[in-house]
This record gives C-alpha cells, sequence and structure tokens, in this order.
C-alpha cells in the first residue's frame, strides 16, 4: 500500500511537471508567432509605405490578393493593412520601440500607437504589459487614467530584457486567442495543449503500470 501511495504521489508530482514544461512550450510558441507575425507586418507596412504614391488604390488591390491567395488567415483587411503602414512608420526610426513592441501583441501596439505619441512614454506602457501579462482593456484603463504620470518617467536607460510571459497573464490569454497568431498555417494551438500532453501522460501511466507490476 505504501508503494502504490508513493507511486500515486510521484505520478502527480510528475504530471504537474509536465504541465508546467507545456505552459512554458506554449507561451514559447506564442510568443514567437506573434513576434514574427509583428515582422511580418512591418515589412507589409514598409512595402505599403513605400507604394504610397499610388495611394489607397494600391492597399485595396494588395487586400484583394492576399485574401484570394490566403483566404484561411485573417489581418488582410484594409483597414489591417492602413494599420500596418502606420505600424511602420510610428516605430521604423527607433530600434528600441521595435524591440518592445515585438514582446507585446497586435491589439496592444494598436492601442498605444493610437494614444501616446511621447516614444518614452510609448516604451514604458510596453514593457509594463510585459512586466504584468495587461489585457488590453488593462493597458486601455492604465492610459487613460494616466499611469505613466503617476508613476514616474524612468525608462529611458531600459534595455528590455528577454521575459517569458506568464502562461496565467492576461496578456498570453489575449494572445492565445489572437485570431491572426492562430490562423497561420501549420500552428495548431490544441496540438500542444491536448495532443502533447496527453501523449505524455499516457507513456508514464504505461510506466507506472509496469512499475507497480514488478513491486
Amino acid at each position: 500500500m505504501d508503494n502504490e501511495n508513493m507511486l500515486e504521489k510521484d505520478f502527480k508530482e510528475i504530471i504537474k511537471n509536465i504541465k508546467n514544461e507545456i505552459y512554458k512550450t506554449q507561451t514559447l510558441i506564442m510568443s514567437d508567432a506573434n513576434k514574427r507575425l509583428l515582422e511580418l507586418y512591418f515589412y507589409i507596412g514598409k512595402v505599403v509605405n513605400e507604394n504610397s504614391s499610388w495611394g489607397n488604390k494600391f492597399i485595396e488591390s494588395l487586400s484583394t490578393e492576399m485574401k484570394i491567395e490566403f483566404p484561411n488567415i485573417k489581418g488582410f483587411s484594409v483597414r489591417n493593412i492602413k494599420n500596418m503602414k502606420k505600424f511602420y512608420a510610428e516605430i521604423s526610426s527607433n530600434e528600441k520601440v521595435q524591440m518592445a513592441s515585438a514582446q507585446i501583441p497586435w491589439s496592444h501596439n494598436l492601442l498605444i500607437l493610437d494614444k501616446i505619441k511621447d516614444i518614452d512614454e510609448r516604451l514604458w506602457y510596453m514593457q509594463k504589459c510585459v512586466e504584468n501579462g495587461w489585457s488590453v482593456d488593462v493597458l486601455e484603463l492604465q492610459i487613460d487614467t494616466k499611469l505613466y504620470e503617476r508613476q514616474g518617467k524612468a525608462i529611458k536607460d531600459n534595455n528590455f530584457n528577454e521575459k517569458l510571459i506568464s502562461p496565467l497573464s492576461d496578456m498570453a490569454n489575449s494572445m492565445q486567442k489572437d485570431p491572426y497568431i492562430f490562423n497561420l498555417p501549420l500552428l495548431k494551438e490544441k496540438y500542444i495543449e491536448t495532443e502533447l500532453e496527453n501523449a505524455l501522460v499516457e507513456r508514464i501511466k504505461d510506466t507506472l503500470i509496469e512499475l507497480r507490476k514488478r513491486i
């Protein structure tokens, strides 16, 4: 009986550790997908900006072509392509802003660019999103209530060290539900959450059963 209880205890600990690793992996995948999506949007924004002389007709034609070529991928509406152009124009001249923007979701970037014009203040809110895992609604509330002015402006020398977003944070949850990220080809959220977990758990169960038989 003692051996069985010990095995049960060990099994629960093993499952807990596996789940933690799955959360970490899921968060890394989401973060990497978000970064690459923003790199894509930055590139498209650059192209649109370089062809501004063609006016809105260029954006409309680009939107139509992308929807035909990639019918299952969201994000190529005329409005969003205009947002990409704005995204490029607003951050291309500042390397720190580019680096910080890659750590937060698209919706967070758009909100900050729309509501805040000061570079240092933008950087400060981007960093706080990463540190605290704010959802876009919380971010908007903090901006509207002028949190930056209330907590100071010490960010000029920040080097934006790499941080792993907590899998339980509001921002990570927002990123997980982002229709743009998980509409990318070959990226299946549920694969990490169910297929991988189930396969690992079943393998451990089989091992523990074999161990019990030998005791």
